[in-house]
Parts: C-alpha cells; sequence; structure tokens
C-alpha cells in the first residue's frame, strides 16, 4: 500500500483535482499493490472546486482543510494533525501549486495545513510540485528564485506547460497534464 498526500492549492488547475483521483484510482502499481489517498485543501482552492465534487470522490476521513488543523488537539499530547499527514505519506504531491503557496513554501511560511505539511516534510521522501499560474507570475524573477529554492530541497517539479490560460493569456504557466502528473507519481510508487 503506498499513501499518496495530493495538496491542493488556489489555482484555477484545482478543478482537475477529481480528474487526477480518479486516474490515480485507476492504476495499480507493479507490484499489484493499492494507492490510498488523502486530500488537503486550502481554502483559496475552494474558489475552484465544490467540496461535494471531492467528498464523492474519497471518504470525508480522507479530506482535510485548515479548519481541521487544530480541531483534535485540545492538550500536550494530542494529535497534530501536519505532523500525523506527513507521517502517514509516503509521497506528497502538491497539484496545483499557486504562486502565492509557492512563494511561502520556498521563504519558509506556514501558516495553513498545507504549507505546516510541506514545511514539516519528512526529507526522505518525495514532494512532487506541479506549478500553475498566469504567463506573467511564472515569468516573473521571483518565481524562478522561488522553482530554484524547491529544487534545492530536492522537491521535484512536474511542468508547467504552455496553453491558452484560463485568463486568456497564452503561454508557460499551465498545470501539467493530469496524465503527465501521475507518471511521475507512478516512478516513484513503492
Amino acid at each position: 500500500m503506498t499513501n499518496i498526500l495530493i495538496i491542493v492549492t488556489g489555482s484555477v488547475a484545482a478543478i482537475k483535482l477529481p480528474i487526477l483521483v480518479k486516474k490515480l484510482q485507476q492504476k495499480r502499481p507493479a507490484n499489484g499493490n493499492s494507492f490510498q489517498i488523502r486530500i488537503v485543501l486550502t481554502e483559496p482552492s475552494l474558489h475552484f472546486l465544490k467540496l461535494v465534487e471531492v467528498e464523492n470522490l474519497l471518504p470525508a476521513c480522507s479530506i482535510f482543510r485548515d479548519a481541521d488543523e487544530w480541531s483534535k488537539w485540545r492538550q500536550m499530547g494530542d494529535p497534530v494533525l501536519h505532523i500525523e499527514l506527513r507521517n502517514w505519506a509516503d509521497i506528497g504531491v502538491i497539484a496545483p501549486l499557486d504562486a502565492n503557496t509557492m512563494g511561502k513554501i520556498s521563504n519558509g511560511i506556514c501558516d495553513n495545513l498545507a504549507s505546516c505539511i510541506i514545511r514539516a516534510w519528512d526529507m526522505n521522501k518525495q514532494l512532487l510540485f506541479a506549478p500553475a499560474m498566469n504567463v506573467y507570475m511564472w515569468n516573473h524573477p521571483i518565481t524562478e528564485k522561488c522553482i530554484k529554492v524547491l529544487k534545492e530541497l530536492g522537491y521535484i517539479q512536474i511542468g508547467p506547460i504552455s496553453k491558452k490560460l484560463a485568463c486568456g493569456d497564452y503561454g508557460m504557466g499551465a498545470m501539467a497534464e493530469v496524465d503527465q502528473i501521475i507518471t511521475k507519481i507512478m516512478e516513484f510508487v513503492k
């Protein structure tokens, strides 16, 4: 069994989450094992996704939001969700990774469940990221610096690709195709 944690941030590409999960559920690792999937949704991602769409994919106990971060914690010794999810995951996938979250994690900021998981990530485990943003955001010099930091940390980049974006601009910045993301995930599945 391989545990895959998918972190979804606030890009219009978040609408591809149901496709990603369904296709991933149809895959079988070479060793015949299966996947267990959990999802972390940032609040901005819910601007593009309906929670009910996600709840139809997986059991509710596999979907987490910022409000869940401290819901179980009452005193010392109680579970800390971002640590529990980090420990549970064999592989982390941030898809899509928006410009805002990219900037946060490349600078060590951890102010929501998703960024806390990434800041507490076990560096012996693979963390993949699929950037998705406007072409001008992608081409901004700060993005290059952020990507460099993430790669230096050992995180693995998937995409982006060039196409007409939801805003109408054309160019590099769209999230990699779902099949491309799944192919990369499968490279690291035990």
